[in-house]
């Protein structure tokens, strides 16, 4: 996709009509995203994916609790995941430096790292929205810089490289993308997939005869489970004998390590009641819709809660003579 101009040590975007070129070959590689859509570096310990080997290299860094930039001030035994956390906590705690953007507003004291934020703030002051969108017959107005960018954006569009196609929006124009893709089968179940790095995906995790397990960490324990959330609930009541969650029905006396599985056990004494499911956002949606998938996970969310807390308080009582 991309090639190196050796003379100019630069890295340029191939793809039709993009002039862009980098330093670094790991910058191209997520430049390519934008064109692509594909994150071909996947985390082993979860479901994550990256554009680029480096923001995988850095995100396993979480993992494996690993903070390899260490403070360089005398007698700070802070570390980082990152170079930029560590200068970031070098400039504010050590060095302190000022910021440079200063509200002149009266009895304002705020000031700012950088002049877009100052202005944004003054806005506030003037009860205006400070940012303009400079596209010809548009009178659109922002509040901060960043909308402002997102929304010049949609003037700009997505053009497409294979035909005469032009997206308003990403998400427009990915889907436009799908109809040039030619799909590969698998061999095995006929599924088809966008590409050849998918489909091998496939064939590693279905078709191999082996499926990824997470193995207990504690010494002498040789089980493994295929889901991270089986494995801390091991660990939490098997091995730590922390089982805080109790079911309130009489008779039954069984506790969990994790709530998540008393709420799935109170399905044992109603049969009728659904299980309940949490709301996993696409990560293909747009972000509105995302967005209220939060919002009503997050009030499932509370009334499993109020759920739990009643089962508690319950007793069966029995109205037999």
């Amino acid at each position: 996709m991309g090639e190196r101009l050796q003379s100019q040590k630069k890295f340029v975007c191939s793809f039709f009509d993009c002039k862009a070129e980098f330093s670094k070959s790991w910058k191209l590689e997520a430049h390519l995203c934008k064109h692509t859509g594909l994150k071909p570096f996947s985390c082993e310990s979860c479901d994550k994916s990256f554009c680029t080997r480096y923001q995988l290299t850095r995100h396993e860094l979480n993992h494996s609790g690993e903070k390899p930039h260490k403070c360089l001030a005398d007698g700070c035994t802070e570390a980082f995941v990152t170079n930029t956390s560590m200068k970031n906590h070098m400039a504010r705690i050590h060095q302190r430096q000022e910021k440079r953007y200063q509200c002149d507003h009266k009895g304002c004291e705020k000031d700012f790292n950088k002049r877009n934020q100052l202005k944004a703030h003054k806005g506030d002051h003037q009860h205006i929205l400070p940012f303009h969108c400079s596209f010809s017959g548009c009178t659109r107005e922002f509040p901060t810089h960043g909308k402002l960018k997102h929304h010049e954006g949609v003037h700009a569009g997505y053009p497409c490289e294979d035909c005469s196609f032009h997206g308003k929006t990403w998400t427009e124009y990915l889907k436009h993308r799908n109809e040039h893709k030619v799909k590969v089968q698998c061999g095995e179940c006929k599924k088809l997939f966008n590409n050849a790095w998918f489909l091998r995906q496939h064939e590693l995790h279905v078709h191999s005869g082996e499926k990824k397990k997470l193995s207990c960490p504690r010494k002498g324990c040789d089980k493994k489970f295929t889901h991270r959330f089986n494995l801390e609930s091991h660990v939490l009541g098997d091995h730590e004998g922390k089982k805080p969650f109790s079911c309130a029905f009489k008779g039954c006396g069984k506790s969990f390590a994790m709530k998540e599985s008393l709420w799935r056990h109170g399905v044992v004494h109603d049969p009728a009641k659904k299980k309940l499911k949490k709301l996993h956002p696409r990560k293909n949606q747009p972000w509105r819709v995302a967005e209220r998938l939060r919002r009503a996970a997050v009030a499932m969310q509370d009334e499993t809660n109020k759920l739990a807390a009643k089962l508690r308080k319950t007793t069966l009582k029995n109205d037999k003579p």
